[in-house]
């Protein structure tokens, strides 16, 4: 049988217990890899609530922005049709102008011929 030895008495005998130490540093990762079978990079993203309160958060993937939607059945008949018209689609404006050519290039012509 094994017998267990205090520390004050390894010291006396003179036996030093192997201490099993990782010193991680710096330079490790360049030494090994990263032993697991999915990496955790995580991107630093805006986390947007539905009462417009925003907080950042490291996410998996590369996003800017994420916002969370909003819940409509806690909205008054009011605020619900406000809501809904700003998702339709905006009407574009068409602007047609009218420009009056009443250029006359005759009128020019003096000022052009040679002497």
């Amino acid at each position: 049988m094994m017998r267990v030895l205090k520390s004050s008495q390894l010291l006396r005998v003179g036996v030093l217990p192997v201490l099993s130490q990782r010193f991680l540093n710096s330079n490790s990762s360049v030494v090994t890899k990263i032993h697991r079978n999915t990496f955790t990079r995580t991107y630093p993203t805006v986390l947007v609530f539905p009462d417009g309160s925003s907080i950042r958060i490291r996410y998996p993937e590369p996003r800017q922005i994420i916002t969370l939607p909003f819940d409509l059945s806690k909205l008054t008949e009011a605020e619900k049709k406000v809501r809904l018209e700003r998702r339709k689609p905006k009407e574009k404006i068409i602007i047609e102008e009218d420009y009056d050519d009443d250029f006359d290039p005759t009128k020019y012509l003096q000022t052009s011929k040679k002497k």
